[in-house]
């Protein structure tokens, strides 16, 4: 771990979306040392391994998993912080589980970013506030994860990234933006995801989501 005056913090940043991974390098600025980045899980564990990062900034939703990045690598002595557009409880949950330090979502700023890395680095769990009772429940047992991950088993990454914000209200060309994909894409998977889920409108997509806790 970094101390006051010594090397700065070594991040890999890890993220499908090219436009993105830029986007936090920018805001990072100087205030830690980047060193490498990952579009997929092969590319991120091999930049992982070779570049032995103090920290990875994961995202939940890579294609092929981001856990299995962290059951992949071989750098024992990094610590993963997931930076990702979901606060769904089971991602949550699932990430932690899997190995992750902390879990924060892309609405985070700049300085609060290099703020959790920096306490991840040293040892810290860190959380976006909301997100650390979803662990607390999880482990208390009043969140019955199996249950969750039945129903979105049925869900493909992406059409749970289209739920999601769905649920929460975003029109399609919102989604659209919030996840670099067109809108005609996003009622693809509007339509399947509807369809999987065996609902009929928007507004039953809201409440079988709030009902799971997914929003």
């Amino acid at each position: 771990m970094a101390e006051p005056g010594s090397a700065k913090v070594r991040v890999v940043i890890v993220d499908d979306h090219a436009m993105f991974r830029v986007g936090v390098r920018a805001e990072l600025g100087d205030a830690v040392d980047v060193v490498g980045e990952g579009s997929d899980v092969d590319s991120a564990v091999a930049t992982i391994d070779a570049q032995q990062p103090a920290v990875v900034l994961l995202d939940v939703h890579l294609p092929g998993g981001g856990v299995e990045v962290i059951r992949r690598a071989q750098a024992h002595d990094t610590k993963y912080l997931a930076l990702s557009v979901s606060d769904a409880a089971e991602d949550v949950i699932g990430t932690i589980r899997g190995g992750a330090r902390g879990y924060v979502t892309k609405t985070i700023t700049g300085p609060e970013l290099v703020d959790a890395i920096k306490r991840v680095d040293s040892g810290d769990a860190v959380f976006s506030p909301r997100l650390a009772g979803f662990v607390l429940d999880a482990f208390a047992g009043s969140i019955e994860v199996a249950s969750v991950d039945e129903d979105l088993d049925r869900l493909s990454e992406r059409e749970r990234e289209v739920m999601r914000l769905i649920a929460r209200g975003y029109a399609y060309k919102e989604v659209a933006k919030e996840l670099f994909i067109s809108i005609k894409t996003v009622e693809t998977h509007m339509s399947s995801v509807l369809r999987k889920l065996q609902l009929s409108s928007r507004h039953e997509l809201t409440k079988w989501a709030s009902d799971r806790r997914l929003l």
